[in-house]
């Protein structure tokens, strides 16, 4: 495979915006961890499901952390390409290149995850609701 400018440059869009979902579901994760410790402090106020919310937001707060690294690692490995691309140095180019490609592909799988996690903490919040109507 004959590599290039313009294919490190497809990876140009598609990074950025990527690590921009990420930082979303970071400022969202830890705004909703803040709400969450100033009902404990401030209010006293404790969930039923308590242990389960807090073991569920750490969880989340690791995986999108790998998500974002990678996602990181990603960027920084398509730039390197495009160094060893100007330093005329082709097969390094795309031995970085595939670690860029293999870096997002980590990055993602976090991300999978990290939305299953999320997913299990809204059903987290249903059953606190479905308890309180069989009652």
């Amino acid at each position: 495979m004959n590599i290039d400018y313009t294919v490190t440059a497809l990876m140009f869009p598609a990074i950025p915006l990527i690590m921009s979902v990420y930082s979303n579901r970071f400022h969202t994760l830890s705004s909703l961890i803040r709400k969450i410790h100033d009902e404990f402090v401030f209010e006293k106020h404790t969930p039923p499901e308590w242990k389960a919310q807090l073991m569920n937001l750490d969880s989340r707060i690791v995986v999108i952390k790998y998500s974002i690294m990678f996602a990181a690692f990603g960027f920084l490995f398509n730039m390197l390409t495009v160094f060893a691309l100007y330093v005329e140095s082709l097969f390094i180019a795309r031995i970085i290149f595939g670690t860029c490609c293999l870096s997002m592909m980590i990055s993602i799988v976090f991300f999978i995850r990290e939305i299953q996690i999320s997913t299990k903490a809204l059903k987290l919040h249903l059953s606190d609701m479905d308890i309180q109507f069989k009652e």
